[in-house]
């Protein structure tokens, strides 16, 4: 599919500031199928609660910077974009079991500010939306109010920046919500789930 040259333009102008963020190696959501993630990836401007049992002086709640760091007693600045809370517990208790015997630690995350995605083209409220849950494409569409009556049902793309360059996943909106849809061959339960991922750019010609 060939996009026009200011469409094409302007799209890069939105992925490049998103990559110009700077997010460690590694921070993605990770997709099952049908493009949904399977668990949650903490990013930039997320806010995490971390509890260090018995050990108050330890607990707190702390903002993921713009570096994708935290910052915390006695280990001073901690990676945390990428990693599921999971995975940043894990982290945690193995760094403090340098100063404490037992450390028993919970993260928990406590506001998502890290999962944005943008809505360009002929819908009635372009944008950045911050997404609190998953999304599918349907979704963000509905939050950007909407098509107008001149967008291209038929040649709507989701333009992600992958570690490759930038790719363009059609989606077919206007036979999703066509009366007999499965004659069109997508059935209920396809692209109707596409989620979208944090960073990606909806553009409605």
């Amino acid at each position: 599919m060939r996009l026009h040259p200011q469409i094409v333009c302007l799209a890069r102008g939105v992925l490049l500031a998103v990559a110009l963020l700077p997010v460690p190696p590694g921070h993605a959501q990770q997709p099952a199928a049908g493009g949904c993630p399977i668990a949650y990836v903490i990013g930039p401007e997320d806010v995490l609660d971390i509890a260090v049992w018995d050990s108050p002086e330890l607990t707190r709640t702390v903002p993921v910077r713009p570096d994708g760091k935290i910052s915390l007693p006695l280990l001073n600045d901690v990676i945390a974009a990428g990693l599921t809370p999971m995975q940043l517990r894990e982290t945690l208790t193995k760094a403090l079991t340098e100063y404490l015997p037992t450390p028993a630690v919970s993260v928990l995350l406590r506001e998502i500010h890290s999962v944005k995605v943008s809505v360009i083209g002929q819908v009635k409220t372009p944008g950045r939306y911050e997404l609190k849950d998953r999304a599918t494409v349907l979704d963000v569409l509905a939050l950007a109010g909407g098509l107008t009556e001149y967008a291209a049902r038929g040649r709507i793309v989701v333009l992600r920046q992958e570690p490759s360059g930038t790719s363009q996943i059609p989606f077919p909106y206007d036979k999703l919500t066509a009366k007999n849809r499965s004659k069109n061959g997508w059935p209920a339960g396809g692209q109707e789930k596409l989620c979208v991922h944090s960073g990606d750019v909806v553009f409605v010609p």
